[in-house]
């Protein structure tokens, strides 16, 4: 029995967001800063980044930009802030993210509230200057669009401006559900006009450009998404969000609205992930997300064509030991396959 399972009926006791931020207040008074070493059978190459291990910190958890060298050091091999969007914003009214104790399920409907797009460049200048405790480490913005803008592509282009410079990758989000309207970016036409913009702002800078998609989308969908993704040349997808579906659920939050997380969302998250890898032919990266708690679920996103996992909602069930054992056990799994790589793995299912 770890420390963590024994302290988290009293962390129940606290409402999930005001725990949220209890966490990132301690993690930000922490010395836990350093660096997940490179696992030589873990390590790989995505999008030109180096990755010393695939088990990465999903957005949502450092909004802000707040403690990513603290995640970094909790043995993640890359770290997602975000969503950060131009202006500030509050977000959904409250109480807006729920616990689904049996279900080992969060749903949330947040509604990319940030301190915006200054506050995050803010630090993320200042943990550049400061030298971040040694060497950079794989931290990724995920940038999206404001509620209210009249332009919410403009908004991506100058995200994508404002922190190409500053972050190992970009993410676009545009499969959150909780902004009104936002998952209509994933038409092929709007899809498009929205890369295009992005690109084109990025400039010169060589940052990759990641997207990351809804598991509620049609076959159809997927095949215009890798099309268009392929002939962009998008260094990876992140598949992914949550969900607007709802499998039987026994917690008493089961009706609320909003984005679900967890253990639920796993078999459509690994149908998805399988959808991708067969419709882009494996010619473009994928980001396994969503349900992911153990090392056996791990391994099979990576088997089924996944580069990388990244993971949030489990930890809130697991505790913040979680990345360090899907390390290890992953580091195991590629042992007892008999392989020299991780990288061999992918897509083998």
């Amino acid at each position: 029995m770890t420390l963590y399972s024994l302290l988290r009926p009293l962390i129940f006791r606290i409402p999930a967001e005001p725990a949220h931020r209890l966490t990132i207040r301690g993690l930000g008074l922490s010395q836990t800063n350093g660096r997940a070493a490179p696992t030589p059978t873990l390590a790989q190459r995505v999008g030109g980044i180096a990755f010393p291990n695939p088990v990465g910190m999903a957005p949502g958890f450092d909004k802000n930009a707040e403690v990513p060298d603290a995640m970094l050091g909790m043995g993640f091999g890359f770290v997602e802030v975000g969503t950060v969007t131009p202006l500030p914003q509050e977000g959904n009214p409250k109480p807006r993210l729920f616990r689904l104790t049996e279900d080992r399920a969060v749903i949330n409907r947040m509604g990319f509230n940030n301190e915006g797009a200054q506050a995050v460049t803010r630090r993320l200048v200042r943990r550049r200057e400061t030298g971040a405790h040694g060497l950079p480490g794989v931290v990724g913005v995920n940038i999206g669009a404001n509620k209210d803008s009249p332009d919410r592509i403009a908004d991506y282009a100058q995200m994508t401006r404002q922190m190409a410079p500053l972050a190992s990758y970009i993410t676009v989000n545009i499969s959150s559900p909780n902004t009104p309207g936002l998952r209509t970016l994933q038409d092929e036409g709007a899809l498009s006009a929205l890369l295009d913009a992005v690109i084109e702002a990025r400039d010169s800078m060589p940052t990759p450009i990641f997207l990351k998609l809804a598991p509620d989308l049609e076959a159809s969908d997927i095949d215009g998404i890798c099309r268009i993704a392929l002939e962009k040349k998008l260094a990876a997808l992140i598949v992914s969000n949550t969900t607007v579906s709802r499998p039987p659920l026994q917690s008493r939050h089961a009706s609320e609205a909003g984005g679900l997380s967890g253990e639920p969302l796993r078999e459509l998250a690994l149908q998805r992930l399988r959808d991708f890898r067969k419709a882009s032919g494996g010619a473009i990266p994928l980001i396994g997300v969503g349900g992911i708690a153990t090392v056996e679920d791990a391994w099979t996103r990576i088997r089924a064509g996944a580069s990388l996992i990244q993971i949030y909602s489990a930890m809130v069930y697991e505790g913040p030991g979680l990345a360090r054992t899907l390390v290890a056990g992953l580091e195991r799994k590629v042992r007892e396959a008999g392989l020299t790589s991780i990288a061999e793995a992918v897509g083998s299912e």
